[in-house]
């Protein structure tokens, strides 16, 4: 008998995976904080003896080295992936023996980068599930444009190969479990579902469903921005990543918060929007803990900046804290809990914006003379927006400050917390601004003139 326990880090959009027999076990593609592959492996009393990497990432720091490093384990790294440590290279077709009629194949399967490599449970010579990373997904396939953009084109045809390979040497009933695809910007397209087969792929799949010309046309046609901090996370995966390191930051007092501010840094409210809204600290901005902390501080922050985080509670704080060292933020220059009466200094007030629904814009009338912006990414807003609006992607807005219309700001995404983000930067940047705290959907039905592609 074997087990697979799914490790799903929702904040980045990825499945981590522990998958072994009575005694041994193996880790695929693990977060960086490895406590909960540890903790799993002890749920089923099992020893990790092989870590392996379906490739080097590029929208997180792996924690494999050092899971393999602690627990005695052999690290497999596709031969193909130039790293800087010790590690047993992986070729098309190794076999590695997990436990009792136990063992993984690799396969390589190009695409989402060039050394990528699949992994193949086999139970008695049988497949029973693939561990796919970045290649076949869940009604999608990984994207194609993280390395470089000459070799975009190649990889998206590697990527249809690959894809066919997988159909064709894997029985249909195969579990399907990729890392992408579940919220990452690996992902060439969100997941179509939660869980999948070898079968259901080649009805749903359309790199198995079109001929290589249209799927790369198709592929390329549909990606996006990629986020600023992937530029820092192979390298750093390649290099090896440091053991992590999460201890409490340095308490920062009201004063210090004010010198932080002044001196330029970043300070970063991590309550949710509502209370941020009606209260905080003039000049920090508003990353919700209960967000995509990771992936937009990350993406918008200027790498390096030291930062200082602002929680409700320890508990918060320390669930921030190890969001961002999976993206490479490692040690808060300083934190502070409680609430904006405890973080400003005395005599200083809260700073605070209004929020709204689009039904109170619509009900302002005519939009003339009101500053509408929209902070989707390019594919939301090409789907329906409102007319008239001005649309800055979140990711670049703290670089665009200044192409915002003059005026009172009324700023909304799809459904809230991208919104809360802009307001807070338009905010520190002394803009008057309103949060549209509401739902895309509702936009129509509150009579807002719509441009709709």
């Amino acid at each position: 008998m074997f087990f697979i326990d799914t490790i799903e880090i929702e904040g980045l959009g990825n499945r981590h995976y522990l998958a072994g027999g009575t005694r041994t076990a193996v880790a695929i593609d693990p977060p960086r904080d490895i406590d909960q592959v540890i903790a799993a492996a002890a749920r089923r009393c099992v020893r990790i003896t092989h870590v392996v990497e379906t490739h080097i990432h590029n929208d997180y720091v792996t924690g494999g080295l050092e899971l393999a490093r602690l627990t005695g384990a052999a690290y497999l790294v596709p031969a193909g992936a130039h790293v800087a440590f010790a590690r047993i290279p992986v070729h098309d077709g190794d076999l590695a023996a997990i436990d009792d009629e136990l063992r993984l194949r690799a396969v390589a399967t190009p695409g989402h980068t060039p050394h990528h490599t699949a992994y193949v449970l086999e139970e008695a010579g049988a497949a029973v599930a693939a561990f796919t990373g970045g290649s076949l997904l869940i009604g999608t396939v990984g994207r194609p444009d993280l390395v470089e953009p000459r070799l975009t084109e190649q990889l998206a045809r590697a990527q249809h190969a690959s894809a066919h390979r997988l159909a064709a040497e894997l029985p249909d009933e195969t579990a399907v479990l990729p890392t992408h695809g579940f919220g990452s910007f690996c992902s060439s397209a969100q997941a179509d579902g939660e869980a999948t087969t070898i079968g259901r792929e080649k009805n749903v799949n359309q790199a198995l469903a079109q001929d290589v010309d249209a799927f790369v046309a198709d592929l390329l046609a549909g990606l996006e921005d990629v986020p600023a901090y992937y530029a820092h996370m192979g390298p750093a995966n390649a290099a090896g990543p440091a053991p992590l390191d999460l201890t409490p930051p340095a308490v920062a007092d009201a004063g210090q918060i004010a010198a932080r501010l002044a001196a330029g840094e970043w300070v970063i409210d991590l309550r949710n929007r509502v209370a941020f809204a009606a209260g905080h600290v003039a000049g920090s901005f508003n990353f919700e803990a209960d967000g995509k902390i990771a992936t937009y501080l990350a993406w918008m922050i200027p790498w390096g900046k030291p930062v200082t985080l602002l929680a409700d509670d320890a508990k918060q704080l320390a669930a921030a804290q190890r969001e961002l060292v999976r993206v490479g933020i490692d040690r808060p220059a300083a934190a502070a809990t409680g609430t904006p009466a405890d973080w400003l200094r005395p005599g200083e007030a809260p700073a605070s914006f209004p929020r709204a629904t689009f039904a109170d814009l619509a009900a302002l009338g005519s939009l003339d003379g009101v500053v509408v912006l929209d902070v989707r990414r390019d594919s939301e807003r090409a789907g329906a927006h409102i007319r008239g609006s001005a649309h800055i992607p979140i990711h670049t807005l703290h670089q665009r400050i200044d192409e915002v219309p003059d005026g009172t700001v009324w700023v909304h995404c799809a459904g809230g917390m991208r919104a809360g983000i802009a307001a807070s930067l338009l905010d520190a940047a002394g803009r008057d601004v309103v949060a549209v705290d509401d739902s895309f959907d509702n936009a129509a039905a509150s009579g807002l003139p719509l441009v709709t592609a």
